[in-house]
């Protein structure tokens, strides 16, 4: 998979924040204890999930006719999966998906490359990294669907999502009726908020798209 470019990357982050997002605890998370009404768990392995209308790609005959009459292919990114791996100083995080798609003329097998992304966002505005790759669905003739399965990873610093001890403390810490701070919600405090937003991270998984995908994907 290559580096894409600024504008790509750019892209990501405007979607970014609408993710649909998901995601499992494991060894080394974070249980913040009940108390002020407030129970989480945290993970170190980043949520991952597909950003808003980045899930479709949609090709046409005609490149200035978005009707049905002149759809090609259609293509959906489907069932998506993570897996995590948190125990060395790298993160790995994987997602795989599969990829649904159908297309009209049906008269001689085909063979056609999909661009997908995989990005890393940190705090949830800032693109760490992104990188592209292909998922290659193969139509058999007289056959209008078929369906593939892809898959992209990502290395995130194990430090950088790691809360630091004294922001563990302060979140973590029981607190007794009568405390001064016993009604406070720890998360809001800016401090805390700040550094748990900075050790958060997410892979955001979607189909490289033109801005004119991207538009009719928007607005159909």
């Amino acid at each position: 998979m290559n580096i894409v470019s600024r504008r790509s990357a750019r892209f990501a982050l405007l979607v970014g924040g609408a993710a649909a997002l998901s995601a499992c605890s494991g060894e080394g998370d974070l249980v913040i204890q009940e108390g002020v009404g407030v129970t989480a768990v945290r993970s170190r392995c980043p949520a991952v999930g597909i950003p808003a209308y980045t899930g479709d790609i949609t090709t046409f005959a005609q490149a200035n006719d978005t009707s049905l009459a002149s759809m090609d292919v259609a293509a959906t990114m489907t069932n998506l999966r993570a897996t995590c791996d948190d125990s060395g100083a790298k993160i790995y995080s994987e997602a795989s998906f599969d990829v649904l798609a159908t297309r009209r003329d049906t008269s001689t097998a085909r063979s056609l490359e999909l661009p997908f992304f995989v990005t890393v966002l940190q705090g949830g505005n800032t693109v760490q990294s992104k990188r592209v790759g292909t998922v290659t669905v193969n139509f058999a003739a007289g056959q209008d669907r078929a369906q593939v399965t892809g898959k992209g990873g990502a290395f995130i610093d194990a430090a950088a999502a790691t809360l630091p001890e004294d922001i563990r403390e302060r979140i973590t810490r029981k607190r007794r009726p009568g405390d001064p701070d016993a009604a406070l919600d720890p998360l809001a405090d800016p401090e805390v908020k700040a550094a748990v937003a900075r050790s958060t991270f997410e892979v955001l998984v979607g189909f490289q798209l033109t801005e004119a995908q991207l538009a009719y994907n928007a607005t159909r």
